[in-house]
């Protein structure tokens, strides 16, 4: 399949995996995908993302991706679902976090043991691929782009689809942006 990438959705899977290594984590997850797609310019997902508002307030997702790892990846629908039944997540993060360090929950805990190796893709990143190549053919696009990939992440339910929505990136209006329906088409 991944002969099918355009170049921009190839540097971005290449991308993901840097960000994964240097963060040290074994796995490739689709925060990693959403990462390497903010340090594109000049593709089409970069433009749908700057036309969409979200160029300026980059920084803005990356703290709340980084919020989402120190709560051990949980979205904040499911810390609201967890806070009905009684549990207070950010009293757990506070709690494990005195005994074990900043981030133990994400695996950045200080003095952690750092994964060596290559990464391996997660079960959602692989999703989010499989997810991208449907993308494509929905939309009659031979080849998976940067754009294909992006769309997935907005359909996947969990942190960064929920990430994304409330920084008004939803796949309805990531749809509008790229393939038209009332506003400009990127790229």
């Amino acid at each position: 399949m991944f002969e099918r990438f355009t170049k921009d959705a190839r540097d971005v899977v290449r991308g993901a995996v840097e960000r994964c290594e240097g963060a040290g984590a074994r796995t490739v997850g689709t925060e990693h995908l959403l990462l390497a797609l903010l340090d594109r310019e000049g593709s089409r997902a970069s433009f749908a993302l700057a036309a969409l508002g979200l160029a300026e307030r980059k920084d803005a997702v990356r703290e709340a991706l980084e919020e989402t790892r120190r709560r051990g990846g949980l979205s904040r629908a499911e810390t609201d679902a967890l806070a009905e039944l009684g549990i207070d997540v950010s009293e757990i993060v506070s709690r494990v976090e005195e005994t074990h360090g900043v981030g133990a929950l994400s695996g950045g805990a200080k003095g952690a043991g750092r994964w060596v190796g290559r990464p391996a893709f997660g079960r959602g990143a692989k999703r989010i691929l499989e997810q991208s190549l449907r993308m494509a053919l929905a939309h009659r696009d031979r080849r998976i782009g940067d754009e294909h990939l992006l769309l997935a992440l907005t359909v996947h339910p969990g942190p960064v689809a929920e990430v994304l929505a409330d920084h008004g990136v939803t796949h309805a209006s990531l749809t509008r942006v790229l393939y038209g329906g009332g506003e400009a088409k990127a790229g």
